[in-house]
């Protein structure tokens, strides 16, 4: 499973997936549904393309040439900023940092820092922080034109489904028991109502699995849920809302592209780790 966010480059974008057709088998999320129902394991070197957060280069860029390909994808939106303008917290509160803006939790240490630090705070002390780099930043950030609900129905048309990333793509282990349930299901009825049917695949904010979330995601009928931890999943998941998925990017070279393709990424970064150890 591949974990893209956006498309910054439409040409190497394309050549990778010319790259995986010639190299694996790209699947769909039914696939992947199917092949955990029916406990059969999907084909050899079988590969699920998804996009995180959801961008518009997904729809601008991505779904053009996975469409003329005949490649099928999954994208995990943001609800909360779906018809909206807003940039993603994140880029926000960078941008915000960089041009004067200050917050109590954050006085010391390096704009570059930020986002680690915004990530380690309890959500609420998060969404503060936020708040007082928004009122003392001297410049507001650039709008950001994001997905309509008719963008997400035309990428559904063109083969690429869709699911949930929570409303606001908070740290899920930074909240309280309330806040998980709000952000999954405040995000599940609002894709509900766009798309016309339940969304049935969830993919964890910056990848990393919540017990809670799981729970809710059982009782709202969830039948698959995405990692990003950079690990090779097996062709029959074992756990269905705890699926591994390596990470990519449009731009990886296509020496990198080839060795995650291949499996031995994740083998690749522990002998890293270790030789930098």
């Amino acid at each position: 499973m591949l974990a893209y966010h956006g498309v910054t480059d439409h040409r190497s974008f394309g050549a990778q997936l010319d790259r995986l057709q010639r190299l694996a088998t790209p699947v769909s999320l039914g696939a992947v549904l199917q092949a955990v129902a029916e406990r059969r394991p999907l084909p050899p070197r079988s590969v699920l393309v998804t996009f995180d957060d959801a961008d518009r280069s997904v729809l601008t860029h991505a779904l053009p040439a996975l469409d003329a390909r005949g490649i099928p994808a999954t994208a995990f939106v943001i609800s909360e900023l779906i018809g909206t303008e807003r940039p993603f917290w994140w880029h926000e509160a960078d941008f915000l940092a960089r041009h004067g803006g200050r917050a109590r939790s954050l006085d010391c240490g390096h704009p570059s820092q930020l986002l680690r630090r915004l990530k380690a705070m309890p959500d609420p002390d998060r969404r503060r922080s936020l708040h007082e780099l928004r009122v003392s930043a001297d410049r507001r950030p650039p709008r950001q034109e994001q997905l309509t609900p008719a963008d997400l129905l035309a990428l559904r048309d063109g083969g690429v489904a869709i699911g949930n990333h929570t409303q606001g793509h908070p740290c899920l282990g930074r909240c309280d028991d309330d806040t998980v349930r709000a952000e999954i299901t405040g995000a599940h009825e609002a894709l509900t109502r766009w798309l016309g049917e339940p969304p049935i695949a969830f993919a964890y904010p910056d990848g990393g699995h919540d017990v809670r979330a799981e729970t809710v995601l059982q009782e709202l009928g969830y039948r698959l849920g995405f990692l990003s931890d950079h690990r090779l999943g097996p062709r029959l998941p074992s756990h269905p809302l705890q699926i591994s998925r390596l990470q990519v990017d449009s731009t990886t070279s296509t020496r990198r592209f080839d060795t995650i393709l291949s499996g031995l990424e994740p083998a690749y970064r522990r002998w890293r780790r270790q030789a930098v150890a």
